[in-house]
């Protein structure tokens, strides 16, 4: 068993480069918990392994008596033995190393220890990757397990769940990867890297690699708001009026963004001014839509965008990706209000009506769309009338009506 420890120890030194000192220490708290029954009833037992040659010593902390001894103490004629000047009431480091111990412990501490020996491991990488979490690394695909990808970063494996993998991209082993380090569990089973590529930080650190000025601190990343796969929006600023901080982003004739999207495998990146001023930035934010007004609905934290019929289908973009990028990006809720015709005027009574009975722009355009157009007509209204409303947000109306009444 010696020879075998020794063999396990010095293999995995050379193999893994993780400290001897750090496997002892692993053996013995794993030979302890697994053979604790088998050595000695004691309630203190520690085990010793020697660095060098792997010889295991067990020891119990005993006290000393004069009769009948229990589980925690030893007889005074058998301590003198060993120790001439021992004497009741001392306690003593006692040796209770089991005959042909290394083969108990080779059978019943194999599972235990190889279970201390990847906790060990794993707290040496990372104590090698703490600096990189939150920062692209790079890796080779290795292998699928139940949806999940298991890459190989050299000195780790690291997984990929579902959640972050990019939906549309498809990867085989041996395929290099680019990926964001978001945290090392230690604690849990399996890889202890955990790593994602549908994050928006993938993103923004493709862009301060790819563009100089970013990485000079001259161009800053105001924002971003990311749909992984199909579309980000990256709002940025200079602090240098002479730099034009879009420009410096998108590259001549587009060619940094578009190196950047050729690693994102075609997902859409607008890059767009930011702007201290809510109203232009959101504006901003919305493009290729062309915007007529915005207003600010500062105690909802809520934008109320104007737009031209023919630009609606622009502001919202397909499925609505568009305002809700925006409205991401920019941190309020944003309402399209679209002019033209009945429904700028069903638009705009719904925009009165909010302010006045402070609610939002949805439940008042239910209820003007239900004929109550005005605070007086509310007020004047059966509650049940009210409340039936289809969709209606029966709290806020409730908190609207407290209002009026009061």
């Amino acid at each position: 068993m010696l020879n075998e420890l020794l063999t396990i120890v010095e293999s995995i030194e050379r193999e893994r480069g993780i400290s001897r000192d750090l496997l002892i220490k692993a053996l013995e708290t794993a030979i302890l918990t697994a053979s604790r029954k088998s050595i000695h009833p004691a309630s203190e037992l520690s085990i010793k392994i020697d660095p060098a040659t792997c010889r295991i010593q067990v020891w119990a902390k005993l006290e000393i008596v004069d009769a009948t001894p229990n589980n925690d103490q030893l007889l005074l004629a058998r301590a003198r033995e060993v120790l001439p000047d021992a004497k009741v009431g001392d306690v003593v480091d006692w040796e209770v190393t089991p005959r042909n111990f290394g083969r108990i412990a080779a059978q019943t501490a194999k599972q235990a220890i190889m279970q201390q020996l990847r906790q060990a491991e794993k707290l040496t990488v990372q104590g090698e990757f703490a600096d990189q979490v939150g920062q692209i690394i790079s890796g080779t695909v290795r292998r699928f397990d139940n949806g999940s990808l298991i890459i190989d970063f050299g000195r780790a494996e690291g997984i990929m769940g579902p959640k972050d993998k990019v939906h549309g991209e498809q990867y085989m082993p041996g395929d290099h990867i680019r990926c964001v380090l978001m945290k090392i569990d230690v604690t849990s089973p399996g890889p202890c890297l955990i790593v994602s590529r549908s994050c928006p930080e993938l993103v923004k650190h493709l862009f301060e690699i790819e563009v100089a000025e970013i990485h000079e601190g001259v161009v800053q990343i105001a924002a971003i708001a990311r749909e992984a796969g199909s579309r980000t929006k990256l709002a940025v600023t200079s602090s240098d009026p002479r730099v034009d901080a879009v420009g410096a982003c998108v590259g001549i004739r587009g060619a940094r963004v578009k190196g950047i999207t050729n690693e994102l495998n075609g997902e859409r990146i607008d890059v767009i001014p930011y702007d201290e001023d809510i109203r232009k930035f959101a504006a901003n934010a919305l493009q290729p839509a062309k915007v007529q007004s915005v207003d600010v609905n500062e105690e909802r934290h809520e934008l109320i965008v104007h737009v031209t019929e023919d630009q609606s289908k622009l502001a919202f973009g397909k499925k609505a990706q568009n305002v809700r990028l925006s409205s991401r990006l920019i941190g309020w809720n944003i309402s399209i209000l679209i002019e033209g015709g009945i429904e700028e005027k069903i638009n705009r009574a719904a925009l009165d009506l909010a302010g006045v009975l402070r609610i939002s722009t949805g439940t008042a355009d239910k209820l003007v769309r239900a004929g109550f157009v005005t605070a007086d007509g509310v007020r004047a209204a059966e509650e049940d009338t009210l409340f039936a409303i289809e969709n209606i947000d029966t709290q806020e109306m409730e908190q609207a009506l407290a209002r009026l009444k009061g």
